[in-house]
C-alpha cells in the first residue's frame, strides 16, 4: 500500500479534520462528533431541511455537496461503511429549520437500516422525517426489481434538484415529489479498469487483469455485468451509453444532462474522450445536451474508471439544475 498517511486507523478523522479547516466559512461540526457536518448557518429556518450521510472514500461524496442550494448536512462513516444512527440524529436535529427534513441518500443496506433508526428517533422528537432513496445504477439489477438496485453519481443531480427545491421554499412533500421525479429520469452505469485499497486493510479490494475491464462494477468493488478485455474508449463509451438509453427511451428532442464521473484514478483528459462520443451518439440520434458535467462527483478512492449518468430533464428540471448553488465542491452561480 502506498498512500499519503500517518496512521491508517486515524485516516477519515484526519481528513475530516484537514476538510473542516480547509472550508471554515462553510462548514462545521456538530455535537461535538467531526462525522456529523453540517453547513456553517445551520439550521435554516423556514427551510427544509436535506440530510445524506454514508461511508467515506467517495469524495465529493458526501460531504463536498453540503452548501447552500444543496445539502444541510451529512453523517460520515469510516471508509465504506455506514455512520452510525445517533450520528444522523444529531446531523436530523442540528438541520432542522422548522419544515421538517429530508433523507437523501444511496440504497445501501446499512444505510437504510441505520438511517431508518434515526428517523425513527427524529418523528419521536417530533420532528418531521421523509426518505427518499437513490437507486440510479442500472447494472446492480434488471428493470423489473428496480428498487434493489445500488446508488452512484446519479446522486449529485438528485441533490442540486433537492436543494434547489428546498432553496426556493418548496414544502417537504414538494422537495420529497421533485426529488422523485428526477430520479425517476436518472441512471448511470460505470466501469472499473482497477481497484482501490482501504487503508486498515492494505491490500486491494478485488483483483483484475491488467489487460480486462468490469462493466457495471459497484463503487466499492461489487460484480458488474460483464468482465470484459479492455477496448478503445469509443466502444466502451457505446457500451455503456447504449445499456442506459435503453432503459430511458428516448424520443428524437428529448433533452439530457450529462455527467462523466472519474472514480479517482482517471484523468479528465480521458473523460473528455468519452464526452466526444457521447455528444456524437446523443446528437446523432437528435437528442438535446443541456449540460455537461464532467469531473469527479463520486469516487472510490484510487480506482481507475468512470461512470455515466443521463438525466432527462424538462423544463422544470432545467431550471432547478441552473439555480444557484455554492458548496466546497459543486459550485453554480
Amino acid at each position: 500500500m502506498k498512500k499519503i498517511l500517518n496512521n491508517p486507523e486515524n485516516y477519515v478523522t484526519e481528513m475530516l479534520d484537514g476538510l473542516l479547516k480547509a472550508h471554515p466559512d462553510s462548514l462545521i461540526c456538530t455535537a461535538g462528533d467531526i462525522h456529523c457536518i453540517v453547513r456553517a448557518d445551520a439550521p435554516v429556518s423556514g427551510k427544509v431541511g436535506i440530510a445524506t450521510g454514508g461511508g467515506s472514500g467517495h469524495l465529493p461524496l458526501f460531504i463536498g455537496y453540503v452548501g447552500k442550494g444543496m445539502l444541510d448536512g451529512v453523517a460520515v462513516g469510516d471508509i465504506f461503511a455506514s455512520p452510525h444512527a445517533e450520528q444522523m440524529l444529531e446531523v436530523t436535529r442540528k438541520i432542522n429549520g422548522g419544515k421538517g427534513v429530508l433523507y437523501l441518500y444511496l440504497n445501501y443496506g446499512g444505510d437504510v437500516m441505520n438511517f431508518d433508526m434515526a428517523a425513527e428517533l427524529a418523528e419521536m422528537e417530533g420532528i418531521t422525517v421523509k426518505t427518499v432513496l437513490v437507486a440510479d445504477d442500472v447494472a446492480s439489477a434488471p428493470a423489473s426489481n428496480a428498487k434493489q438496485r445500488r446508488g452512484i453519481a446519479g446522486m449529485a443531480f438528485a441533490f442540486k434538484i433537492a436543494g434547489a427545491k428546498a432553496a426556493r421554499g418548496g414544502s417537504l412533500e414538494e422537495v420529497v415529489l421533485v426529488t422523485e421525479k428526477a430520479l425517476n429520469n436518472i441512471r448511470t452505469i460505470g466501469v472499473a479498469l482497477s481497484p482501490c485499497t482501504v487503508p486498515r486493510i492494505g491490500k486491494p479490494t478485488f483483483s483484475i487483469g491488467d489487460d480486462e475491464m468490469e462493466i457495471g462494477m459497484g463503487v466499492h468493488g461489487e460484480r458488474g455485468i460483464s468482465r470484459e478485455k479492455l477496448q478503445s474508449a469509443d466502444v466502451i463509451t457505446t457500451k455503456m451509453i447504449d445499456t442506459v438509453l435503453e432503459e430511458l427511451n428516448p424520443i428524437s428532442g428529448d433533452t439530457f444532462a450529462v455527467l462523466i464521473n472519474s472514480l479517482g484514478a482517471t484523468p479528465p483528459e480521458e473523460l473528455y474522450i468519452v464526452y466526444r462520443k457521447i455528444h456524437e451518439i446523443l446528437t446523432g440520434n437528435l437528442l438535446k445536451i443541456h449540460k455537461p458535467y464532467i469531473g469527479e462527483f463520486a469516487t472510490s478512492m484510487e480506482m481507475s474508471g468512470f461512470s455515466i449518468t443521463l438525466f432527462k430533464v424538462d423544463d422544470e428540471m432545467k431550471t432547478l439544475l441552473d439555480e444557484p448553488s455554492y458548496t466546497p465542491f459543486f459550485k453554480k452561480f
